[in-house]
């Protein structure tokens, strides 16, 4: 940074050579500053220790001017200057205080220099230069530790709550399958002389369950890394048949699929085409809690098989459009919000893409369009 805006050793010497002239007057610079800072309530609210608290800070700005006009402007004085941005963010000061903060004390210093001269003019000249690059340099120090820091902090927290945001999903989404679980265990340990049939039913209910705990698992685990994909022909309507057939819909939901003969296949992992399309299901049947229609169309066009899961249901507003494929991102009231986020990825990987149409109130479209392989 020296380098860059022209600091050399000359100016140095020029700002140590007025130490002595100046340090008199530091005092009557810090009363002024902190006079001044009474007198502006956003920047007052950080002293929170009263006189004993503005007492110490005098002691450390009066050491921080010295520090100014003594040097040496080194490593070890970087790091002190580097240490005022990161305190500045633990105190809650927004940086525009210490930008006018300093302006302030320029203009003090400048004014104590100017008044007390009595050298050569050029000589003044060059030693305000000088006194303002070196404040201009500390500035620039601290503004950095600043922002780092505050980035940092804020990088920090916005961790910590997607990690909540990741467990609240997560704890919902297992509760339901683990609340049935627990009830087929009690009826099977509790039921006097129980069916064969009600067993098998039960235990039927178990083993579905756990595999729906096993997909949350999967999902995260999945998305934080995606395997990389075996891209092989496959068949695109039993790929969409079996998502189906793991995610069918209640029946007040009228389900129709529509794939030609002539449909031809993709090129695609059908293990991980089928992780979307059993979300695209999903998202479907989630957004028809009242019942509606569910269609699935496969159709050719040009050299891609397009597949479009549409739904009659609550639709999506324009506002949650744009974030929809977000992760972590959920329009339900409890939801994990990865599912789409995973179809995307998935999609990436496989050559894929998808398109998302959708009418509040009304339903919404996915359209998945994916390589076809042609003769």
């Amino acid at each position: 940074m020296q380098q860059y805006v022209g600091w050399h050793v000359a100016d140095a010497r020029r700002v140590q050579a007025v130490a002595g002239l100046l340090e008199p007057h530091l005092l009557a610079l810090i009363d002024d500053f902190y006079a001044e800072i009474e007198r502006h309530p956003e920047a007052r609210k950080v002293i929170t220790g009263g006189k004993a608290q503005i007492g110490r800070l005098k002691g450390t700005l009066l050491k921080w001017l010295q520090e100014l006009l003594a040097g040496p402007y080194g490593s070890e004085y970087v790091t002190r200057r580097w240490q005022v941005g990161w305190r500045h963010v633990e105190i809650g000061l927004d940086q525009v205080f210490t930008n006018v903060a300093l302006s302030r004390l320029r203009k003090g210093l400048i004014a104590s220099l100017e008044d007390r001269w009595t050298g050569d003019a050029d000589e003044l000249r060059n030693t305000r230069r000088s006194l303002n690059t070196l404040m201009d340099l500390d500035l620039a120090i601290i503004e950095d530790a600043y922002q780092s820091e505050y980035v940092a902090r804020q990088q920090r927290s916005e961790r910590l709550a997607a990690i909540g945001q990741v467990a609240g999903g997560v704890a919902h989404e297992l509760r339901n399958p683990l609340n049935v679980i627990k009830t087929s265990v009690y009826y099977l340990l509790n039921a006097r002389s129980p069916s064969e049939e009600k067993k098998a039913e039960h235990l039927q209910r178990i083993s579905r369950h756990v595999t729906l705990a096993d997909g949350v698992i999967t999902a995260l685990s999945s998305f934080a890394k995606m395997p990389v994909p075996s891209l092989q022909p496959c068949s695109i309507g039993q790929c969409v048949q079996e998502a189906l057939e793991t995610n069918l819909p209640p029946d007040t939901v009228r389900v129709t699929m529509d794939f030609p003969a002539s449909l031809p296949p993709v090129l695609g992992d059908i293990d991980q085409l089928r992780i979307v399309f059993a979300n695209l299901i999903r998202n479907s049947r989630e957004a028809m809690p009242n019942g509606g229609a569910l269609s699935i169309d496969g159709r050719t066009v040009e050299d891609y098989v397009e597949v479009t899961v549409a739904d009659t249901g609550v639709g999506i507003s324009p506002e949650d459009m744009h974030r929809i494929m977000e992760p972590l991102y959920s329009t339900k009231a409890r939801g994990l919000g990865l599912g789409l986020a995973i179809a995307r990825a998935i999609l990436d990987k496989n050559r894929g893409s998808m398109q998302l149409t959708s009418q509040l109130g009304q339903g919404s479209s996915f359209t998945v369009r994916l390589s076809a392989i042609l003769p």
